[in-house]
C-alpha cells in the first residue's frame, strides 16, 4: 500500500473524477468506482484501481476491501437516494473516515443527523468562492475551514506595499496569521524572433514561496500573502488596506 494512504471515491462525475485523479497524482492508492462503463474507460489509465459496480450493493463493495480504506469518499452527484444507502452501508462495514457530497441544506441535515461529519457541497465553495472574487479582486484562492475560519491568498492591498510584515500588525490589529509569502520573480523566457523585429527575449514570471518571513520583511508590490483567520476580519483587512 502506497504510504499516502489508500483511498475510495464513489461516484465519478466532474467532481468525483478530480478527486480521484488528483489523489492519484499525490502518490495514493485510489479505487474508483462508478457503474457507467464509459466513466471507467475514461479514468481506468488515471488511477490505481477502476472499478465498475453498484455502490448500493454490500456484496460487492466488501469484495473491494472498502471496510479497509483510510477514507471514502461518496461524491454521488445526481441520486441521493443512492447516496444515503451507499453512506449507510459504509458505516455498517465501520469504515474508519466517511466524506459524503450534500447538495444543498435538507442534504446536508439529513446526512448530519446521520452522524456523517466530513461533507463536501461543491456547488456551494465554488458560489462562496466566485462572490469573494468578485468582491474583492485581490482574493486569488480561498480555502474555506470550519467555525468560520479561511486561509486566503491574497495579492498584497496597496496600503502594506513598502511596509514591514512587523508593522503591517497583522495580528495585533486584525486577529490574523501569515502563513507565508509568495514572491514574484522573472524567469527566462524562450527568444522569439519577430518578422522585420529584432530578437526580443520574452520575460515570465512566477511568484515563488520564500519560507518564514521575518518580521522585518517588506512587503513589494506583486507579492501573495497566505493568510488565516476568521473570514470577517480577512475581509476588513483587505477592505481597509485597498
Amino acid at each position: 500500500m502506497s504510504k499516502k494512504g489508500k483511498f475510495a471515491v464513489i461516484g465519478l462525475g466532474q467532481f468525483g473524477f478530480a478527486i480521484a485523479r488528483t489523489l492519484t497524482e499525490k502518490g495514493a492508492d485510489v479505487i474508483a468506482i462508478d457503474n457507467r462503463k464509459e466513466v471507467i474507460d475514461e479514468i481506468k489509465d488515471k488511477v490505481t484501481y477502476p472499478v465498475m459496480l453498484e455502490s448500493t450493493d454490500k456484496n460487492a463493495l466488501i469484495s473491494q476491501d472498502i471496510q479497509n480504506m483510510d477514507a471514502v469518499v461518496v461524491a454521488i452527484g445526481e441520486d441521493f437516494q443512492s447516496l444515503l444507502l451507499t453512506t449507510f452501508i459504509l458505516q455498517e462495514l465501520n469504515v474508519k473516515r466517511i466524506i459524503s457530497r450534500a447538495n444543498g441544506e435538507d442534504q446536508k441535515k439529513i446526512l448530519t443527523k446521520m452522524g456523517i461529519k466530513e461533507l463536501l457541497s461543491p456547488e456551494d465553495e465554488v458560489g462562496i468562492s466566485v462572490a469573494q472574487t468578485l468582491i474583492n479582486p485581490e482574493l486569488i484562492m480561498s480555502m474555506p475551514l470550519p467555525n468560520d475560519y479561511e486561509i486566503v491568498e491574497i495579492t498584497a492591498p496597496k496600503k502594506i506595499i513598502n511596509r514591514s510584515i512587523e508593522d503591517m500588525g497583522l495580528r495585533q490589529k486584525y486577529e490574523l496569521n501569515l502563513v507565508t509569502l509568495l514572491r514574484e520573480e522573472k524567469i527566462e523566457g524562450e527568444q522569439e524572433k519577430r518578422e522585420g523585429e529584432r530578437e526580443e527575449e520574452e520575460i515570465k514570471t512566477e511568484h515563488n514561496i520564500i519560507g518564514v518571513p521575518d518580521s522585518d520583511t517588506i512587503i513589494k508590490e506583486n507579492d501573495r500573502l497566505l493568510i488565516f483567520g476568521k473570514i470577517k476580519k480577512i475581509e476588513r483587512f483587505i477592505e481597509i488596506n485597498k
